[in-house]
């Protein structure tokens, strides 16, 4: 499983461990599973997919700007605005 963390500059909104996550980067879209290399990128305003299990449908989050982080311990995602 991924560990991701969705911030914002007043709280943590979002710790758990996901099977994929798709992001609206500035570049593109990318998908992030378990053992992603490690990338930084900004982020366009747009929707996160979350996705709990490999064939479950994804949970759609709006989010505005910031930036997207993984690492070894997973995807951070830095947003300006969740909502």
């Amino acid at each position: 499983m991924l560990h991701f963390e969705l911030v914002t500059p007043e709280k943590l909104v979002r710790s758990e461990d996901v099977y994929m996550v798709t992001v609206p980067g500035t570049e593109g879209d990318f998908g992030v599973l378990e053992h992603h290399a490690p990338v930084m990128s900004t982020i366009r305003d747009g929707a996160l997919s979350i996705y709990r299990t490999e064939k479950g449908e994804p949970e759609l989050l709006a989010i505005r700007g910031g930036f997207a982080e993984v690492n070894d311990k997973g995807l951070t995602i830095l947003a300006e605005h969740v909502g």
